[in-house]
């Protein structure tokens, strides 16, 4: 695929991005850590569909975020989109909505931006105690360089599977009036209630991390740990329009829980079957959507029967929440 995207799309141009750098709009946002978008680079995957790769000091180094622009882009250079930011689960990447569920068929004739941008192995996009601060690199660098160069506007909403559900309650929690919506699908909202602890160290573990490296011990650092945890923040999230759901899973409790997490323990999280590991994670949002209604904040809810950690529920759980997500970006529902 050619590195330099279309010349109707004007979005990506060189120009474009030398002119952004010139005005230093990349590093616009307070606290943002200043990056030339001039050293964005650009891969053209489709029509409307490309590839960036942001250079980011929140990361230290590149990372990629893959954007899908409306499809009257180009025929209106005199105005601002709203963005819906998509966030992966753990053992999976930026591109796992492109390549699973029909997002680019969906949004065609949907006058938004699609940013899909990279979560790291876990999909935990938060600050590590010692690794990678991907809440700054989605929250601020992302959106810089999405302002600076493919006119988005300051409208956005986040929706997220698994721990990228996590990932997107966190940030409208934990940055309250960012987001005008937020959805979690079979999502991790609640993550020092029951097992929580444990299920989340094991999917850092999986991929090879050190678990402590995340938060630190849940005992010990249990500050560090509710100071990331939606659920202590949830108050927040009065004013936000709210999308939660989860199945029930496969389990029925009893022994059948216990082993599985055991195997969890044990280091075998890669190998439950979706139904389980759906099972396992239900509490997390069955104490969130508690949480929302002792406050009496609004939420769309649907804790569905059965249903597993899989993509064929997150696509039909998506395209559900699309009411409370475009209707928070002003779009046709």
């Amino acid at each position: 695929m050619s590195d330099r995207p279309s010349v109707p799309h004007r979005c990506l141009s060189r120009r474009t991005l030398a002119k952004a750098a010139a005005l230093g709009v990349a590093g616009a946002l307070a606290g943002t850590p200043r990056a030339s978008a001039a050293d964005v680079t650009v891969t053209q995957l489709g029509p409307r569909t490309y590839d960036l790769g942001i250079p980011s000091a929140a990361l230290g180094r590149t990372s990629p975020v893959r954007i899908i622009l409306p499809t009257s882009y180009a025929a209106r250079p005199d105005r601002t989109w709203p963005v819906l930011h998509l966030l992966h689960g753990a053992h999976d990447d930026y591109n796992s909505w492109t390549r699973e569920t029909d997002i680019e068929e969906f949004t065609a004739n949907r006058d938004l931006i699609v940013a899909m941008p990279d979560g790291g192995p876990t999909g935990i996009p938060t600050r590590w105690k010692t690794g990678p601060d991907y809440e700054t690199f989605q929250l601020q660098e992302v959106t810089a360089v999405l302002r600076a160069t493919c006119r988005a506007s300051t409208v956005q909403a986040v929706a997220g599977v698994s721990t990228g559900g996590y990932g997107a309650m966190a940030h409208a929690a934990r940055h309250p009036g960012m987001f005008v919506a937020a959805a979690s699908y079979s999502g991790i909202p609640a993550t020092t209630v029951t097992n929580m602890p444990t299920i989340v160290q094991a999917i850092v573990g999986r991929e090879g991390l050190n678990p402590l490296s995340l938060w630190g011990a849940p005992t010990l650092d249990s500050a560090t740990w509710q100071d990331f945890d939606p659920l202590a923040r949830v108050s927040a999230l009065r004013g936000t329009a709210l999308y939660v759901s989860v199945g029930t899973g496969s389990l029925t409790g009893g022994l059948g829980t216990i082993l599985a997490l055991a195997q969890v323990i044990s280091g075998g999280i890669g190998a439950l079957l979706p139904g389980v590991l759906e099972s396992l994670v239900a509490p997390s949002t069955q104490s969130f959507v508690t949480a929302l209604g002792q406050l009496a904040i609004p939420a769309t809810q649907h804790l569905y029967q059965g249903g597993g950690h899989q993509w064929s529920d997150w696509q039909r759980e998506f395209t559900a929440s699309w009411p409370v997500l475009g209707g928070a970006l002003g779009l046709p529902v």
